[in-house]
């Protein structure tokens, strides 16, 4: 019999039933399309930053907190700098796995013999005694001048920074020293020690409710820390948001702001190994709270939404400022400076910005708007784009030259100058099971080398993200999976996609084939297909199989073809304990132990399944070290074999 070519559409689709989708893919995880035909994803390799040398160091991980937040820039020096925004702290970064410095802003200060410090005989809990201290459990206190209490407890082992564990009262919290005292600890203050405060940790995930009784609010856990992000007043029933970061160079300085807070300036030491911490912008009218901060390109303002307006210290969630141009200082308006305002109508609060070739784009949670910079007297025109609008958080938006693409609460949208709806083959699977809860921790990215935005984001029954979604906007096609990524930079400049992971590392993806040194699986499976849909049964003989292992690091990679068949749509498929799909699976698609499997390795030109039905239905796999694998055109040869 001749042998017929097995060309599928390129995506995944899963708006329909299986027998509707025929010709297609239905089930993928770490698989992309690329030139029509399903490939394996590049690996990833960690970085191994030096950890910052004064800090406390994390139990595991290269940092403190779970990272929501990645930007690269250049130094007027040509210093590879990366900043990483979690929710627990803000670390600079210099070139590829440079030291890691601990930037967080100190908020307060006491004064000298501001703090005293009791030990316990036998015990590495120290009490510290600050009257009215403003940190709470999670929190990171940096200790100086204090002198050694007698004991095992010295002046170097108090004089670094600590974890705060518990808070007793409004004047009394707990650390944990690396010794337990002894006996000649008992009854010394320590000196004349000064207690510097950072910023108030954030939030890991958004939280329902609030008050004391809101989730997790004190203690720690690994390196995640579950402090409070912002004091609630009590008794408020409004959920706390996860602490995320916006920032954007103001040349080789660095504008900052976490949300919710004020706004905050790095600048770059002469020498690359000092690195100083962030400092609060005040004076000049500097918003005292904003939601979100980022440098228009050309024209260097520094734009600031969701502030306080001028004299006031209450926040206006629609408010837009603007600096002087040129200018991160002086945000007073006046005849002689371009500093000004503009409050937004449509929506009740800002989520995002972006900046693309020819404007910035502003995203309220009803509309979105559109900033152009138009020069003195008016300054910047604001126009509304588009209204009845959803977006998912601050971080679910992502430009690709003047193209922005973003995940919506129920859809994906386009803005190429108007605003479309992305048509998307796996909307149903995506949006009917997602967490809208943690809808701030969706964070999108661009993969530029493959024509790709990432969404990644939390499934139903989960409180950190799990799964990606992605969209190819070149060959317009969607792919699914599970990965946890907390933050992604694509458009960088270190050559690769910068992610980081849950378990608080750097990751460069598109390296290898492997997940950081160990075999990443990964697979595709096809919708049912009709051998014939006439009243014989078909007899499938022989298969070509057609996969390239371009880019493969092991000696001899090779893929798994799994083919099963059924006599009719909705039958059974082999074994009579053969299972039905499960509608929201990703990684878990139809059970082909009633099916064959087959090694397919470079060199294998023919299979022999030797199936009887009308359908089949197809999957690729590989779960070897150093494989990469692309699939072609398979070819099938098969028969009439019978009358149903």
């Amino acid at each position: 019999m001749p042998l017929n070519d097995v060309k599928l559409r390129a995506g995944i689709d899963r708006e329909n039933t299986p027998t509707a989708v025929e010709g297609t893919w239905v089930y993928a995880d770490k698989v992309r399309f690329r030139a029509g035909t399903p490939e394996k994803i590049g690996g990833w390799q960690a970085d191994t930053p030096v950890p910052n040398p004064v800090g406390v160091q994390p139990i595991e991980g290269s940092f403190w907190g779970t990272a929501r937040h990645l930007f690269n820039w250049l130094t007027l020096d040509r210093y590879n700098m990366l900043g990483i925004g979690t929710s627990s702290k803000y670390y600079i970064q210099n070139g590829y796995g440079g030291t890691l410095f601990d930037v967080t802003p100190i908020t307060s200060a006491t004064a000298a013999g501001g703090v005293t410090f009791a030990a316990v005989d036998g015990s590495p809990t120290i009490t510290v005694t600050d009257a009215a201290h403003p940190a709470v459990a999670g929190d990171f206190v940096i200790f100086s001048g204090a002198v050694s209490l007698g004991g095992n407890i010295t002046a170097a082992i108090l004089n670094i920074e600590y974890v705060i564990d518990t808070i007793i009262d409004v004047n009394n919290y707990t650390i944990t020293a690396s010794v337990s005292a002894n006996a000649l600890d008992i009854g010394n203050g320590g000196g004349a020690s000064i207690a510097s405060y950072e910023l108030l940790t954030g939030l890991v995930s958004y939280i329902a409710g609030a008050g004391w009784g809101a989730g997790g609010w004190s203690g720690v856990t690994g390196p995640s820390l579950t402090g409070w992000g912002s004091v609630v007043t009590a008794g408020a029933t409004v959920g706390q948001q996860p602490r995320l970061w916006s920032a954007s160079n103001f040349g080789e300085r660095l504008i900052v702001n976490p949300r919710g807070n004020g706004i905050y300036l790095w600048t770059p030491n002469a020498s690359p190994s000092i690195v100083d911490r962030m400092v609060l912008l005040t004076g000049g009218d500097t918003p005292i709270i904003c939601n979100y901060v980022l440098v228009s390109d050309a024209s260097r303002f520094v734009l600031a939404f969701g502030v306080n307006d001028y004299g006031e210290t209450e926040q206006d969630p629609m408010l837009v400022r603007w600096s002087d141009q040129e200018s991160y200082t002086d945000w007073t308006p006046s005849a002689t400076n371009q500093a000004g305002s503009y409050r937004l109508s449509r929506g009740s609060v800002i989520f995002s910005a972006l900046q693309t070739r020819q404007e910035v784009l502003v995203w309220t949670d009803a509309a979105l708007y559109s900033m152009q910079y138009q020069g003195p007297p008016f300054v910047w025109s604001t126009n509304i784009m588009g209204d009845k609008i959803t977006i998912m958080g601050p971080n679910a938006t992502v430009a690709n030259d003047n193209i922005a693409y973003w995940m919506g609460t129920d859809k994906f949208y386009i803005y190429n100058g108007r605003i479309d709806t992305l048509p998307c083959s796996v909307l149903r699977f995506v949006f009917s099971n997602i967490n809208l809860d943690q809808r701030f921790l969706v964070h999108a990215g661009h993969n530029a080398a493959f024509h790709e935005v990432w969404w990644f984001y939390c499934s139903a029954s989960a409180t950190e993200i799990d799964r990606y979604v992605i969209y190819n906007y070149l060959e317009q096609t969607w792919s699914v999976g599970e990965l946890s990524r907390t933050a992604w930079l694509g458009n960088n400049l270190r050559n690769y996609p910068i992610a980081t992971s849950d378990t608080n590392l750097i990751m460069y993806h598109e390296i290898g084939t492997d997940d950081n040194g160990v075999a990443l699986p990964s697979y595709v499976e096809s919708a049912p297909m009709d051998i014939d849909s006439g009243q014989h049964f078909q007899f499938i003989r022989r298969m070509q199989p057609d996969v390239s292992f371009t880019g493969s690091l092991a000696n001899a990679p090779a893929v798994t073809l799994s083919l099963i068949a059924r006599t009719a749509p909705g039958a059974a498929y082999g074994l009579p304990n053969s299972r039905p799909v499960e509608a929201n699976a990703v990684t878990s698609g139809q059970d082909f132990s009633g099916g064959q499997r087959h090694l397919v390795e470079t060199f294998t030109p023919e299979i022999y399944p030797r199936l009887r039905g009308q359908q089949v239905q197809f999957k690729i796999e590989s779960d070897g070290a150093g494989v990469a694998w692309q699939l072609g055109v398979m070819r099938i040869d098969s028969r009439p074999d019978g009358r149903k």
